[in-house]
């Protein structure tokens, strides 16, 4: 867990608020889930004050794209770029943000703003969703968050918003889009065995697969290339390497 120093947020928090800079009324959400060593994990952030947390998220900059200011979000908490970053849903229940976190965080740090004022608005957001392997990942809390965490993601805490909702939609979209590729990604070494990517699949889809039945389906998906054999020195027969073939695949939002 690391923490900001509170001195230093209220002044973030003021020039926040008095920037007229931002798309008004839209933001991005950022479902940042992590795999390592047959764990999924979730990254949320806790409020400032509240026993609340929220996944990665952040306002619109008039002259950025959607894309840019989701790539902006998570590289600011994971000082991380280039990473599958996917559009996959629009969030715009009417009482989405009904329980004004940001109202409460200002009100706690004395900082009192018109009722009308546009950090009060409903707000629609787009979520955006990636996959990483979390022990590469470096997390840094802002003005907003007092910690940042990865959380098991059948193990949430409370959380703010419809974020709970946000994270459900984007593990879904996660699982539907395995087979696209979308595990090539920062989560294998670019040489990998069968039993390490089945390892994987089961950990983000929730499920056993025969070995069998697992490698028939990867081989008939023509995105492997088969390589030489791994030989570690273990009396048991030597398994194949593999590696993800070039293809082009959109990102595009």
């Amino acid at each position: 867990m690391k923490k900001i120093d509170d001195s230093k947020n209220r002044q973030f928090l003021l020039d926040l608020i008095n920037t007229k800079d931002f798309v008004e009324n839209l933001s991005v959400d950022c479902a940042i889930f992590g795999f390592h060593e047959d764990k999924l994990k979730v990254l949320l952030l806790k409020y400032h004050d509240l026993d609340l947390w929220s996944i990665p998220g952040g306002f619109i900059f008039n002259d950025e794209d959607l894309r840019e200011a989701a790539e902006r979000v998570l590289y600011e908490r994971t000082h991380l770029s280039g990473l599958f970053l996917s559009q996959f849903h629009t969030f715009g229940r009417r009482n989405r943000t009904e329980n004004n976190v940001h109202q409460i965080l200002l009100k706690n740090k004395g900082i009192e703003v018109p009722e009308n004022h546009w950090i009060y608005n409903r707000f629609i957001t787009v979520g955006y969703c990636s996959l990483i392997d979390y022990t590469l990942s470096e997390t840094f809390p802002d003005a907003f968050n007092e910690s940042i965490e990865w959380f098991d993601v059948d193990k949430l805490p409370q959380m703010a918003f419809d974020h709970e909702r946000i994270i459900s939609e984007g593990l879904q979209h996660i699982r539907k889009n395995l087979d696209t590729q979308l595990v090539a990604y920062n989560l294998l070494p670019e040489k990998f065995t069968m039993n390490d990517l089945q390892k994987l699949y089961e950990t983000v889809l929730g499920e056993k697969f025969r070995r069998n039945n697992f490698q028939r389906k990867m081989l008939s998906l023509g995105t492997l290339e088969r390589l030489e054999k791994f030989f570690d020195g273990s009396p048991n027969k030597a398994p194949y390497l593999y590696k993800f073939k070039e293809s082009e695949i959109n990102f595009s939002d």
